[in-house]
């Protein structure tokens, strides 16, 4: 064979193993979007059930205007996006953990809903986060990785 040949065999690896890397950083990048807005997604679905007990009077299981009592139900601490939980204080970087379902266990007119993605976030080391902040009117979320 030829020097040219080599080289163009040489080159021509070098170029297909520059693109399958762009390709698996895109892939990779990709995954983490998608499991961020899912994850998003989910939250404001867990919110708005949050409000709808708020909203319902206790006489019929609801929180009659607070959020003591409200639980995730099992199948809602979990699920192929992530990890949810509840708190009363806005969470720090310890709070992201396995999903609970423990209720609220006192008068509040404001929760947070906690959510831990399956993907590494923006730091390469943790997983995607984000929380939201639950009132009976508004939904904020914040995205921490």
């Amino acid at each position: 064979m030829g020097q040219q040949q080599l080289l163009l065999i040489v080159l021509g690896v070098i170029i297909v193993g520059i693109a399958i890397a762009v390709g698996l950083a895109v892939f990779r990048s990709e995954s983490q979007s998608s499991n961020r807005n899912n994850l998003i997604t989910d939250l404001e679905r867990l919110a708005s059930i949050a409000q709808v007990y708020y909203r319902k009077p206790s006489s019929m299981d609801g929180g009659g205007m607070n959020f003591m009592g409200f639980a995730l139900s099992p199948s809602d601490t979990g699920n192929a996006d992530g990890s949810f939980s509840l708190s009363l204080q806005p969470p720090n970087d310890a709070d992201f953990k396995r999903g609970s379902i423990s209720p609220i266990g006192s008068p509040a007119s404001k929760i947070y809903i906690i959510g831990c993605g399956k993907e590494t976030g923006n730091d390469d080391v943790r997983a995607v986060k984000a929380y939201a902040m639950v009132t009976p009117d508004s939904v904020d979320i914040t995205k921490m990785n």
